[in-house]
């Protein structure tokens, strides 16, 4: 079951059930991935992506909110995908929340090593899906070299780059919506 409006979708129980099957496998595959994404990324990472998402929100009223989790929580797994887990954060921390609806997840799991861009339905109504994978296989690409902290960045700055071709014209006093700081989950 959907509800839609003009502006939004609802996901409820029902339809994520059809959207994504329940699996023992990927439930295993994260109740055995040790925490690490701290690991993965310093202090000194941390930083430097908070320092990207500042200057790639530059310029327009559009709001980067970068979100990286080792693994979804066991109790969650079985019944939620990288991507169900995406909408859930989008919803949980604001991100849709913003303004001029212009907020943009950018969700990172490193047990599945998976990258979900959701975006708010501002944004959705002038871009194409394309753009957003294409950002994302970009993601990937990094992350099978292992270079972690430039593949967010890269996400980041093309995020970035979406969102001043979007709201471009925008002459509106900016303030940060969100946080800067990317969030870091187990």
């Amino acid at each position: 079951m959907v509800t839609k409006t003009e502006t939004t979708e609802i996901i409820t129980q029902p339809k994520m059930e059809e959207i994504n099957q329940p699996s023992f496998k990927r439930w295993l595959k994260h109740f055995l991935y040790m925490p690490a994404a701290k690991r993965y990324f310093s202090k000194q990472d941390q930083h430097a992506i908070a320092q990207a998402v500042t200057e790639a929100e530059h310029g327009h009223v559009g709001e980067i909110q970068v979100v990286i989790e080792g693994c979804i929580p066991a109790n969650q797994a079985y019944n939620q995908n990288t991507r169900i887990r995406a909408q859930q954060l989008f919803a949980e921390l604001g991100v849709w929340d913003t303004e001029y609806n212009s907020g943009v997840l950018l969700y990172l799991n490193l047990c599945e090593r998976k990258v979900e861009i959701v975006i708010d339905r501002g944004i959705r109504k002038a871009t194409e899906q394309i753009v957003w994978d294409e950002i994302c296989q970009k993601m990937i690409e990094q992350l099978s070299r292992h270079q972690y902290r430039e593949a967010v960045m890269i996400g980041v700055f093309c995020i970035g780059g979406v969102l001043n071709e979007f709201y471009a014209h925008s002459t509106t006093d900016q303030h940060n919506e969100l946080t800067n700081t990317p969030i870091i989950l187990g």
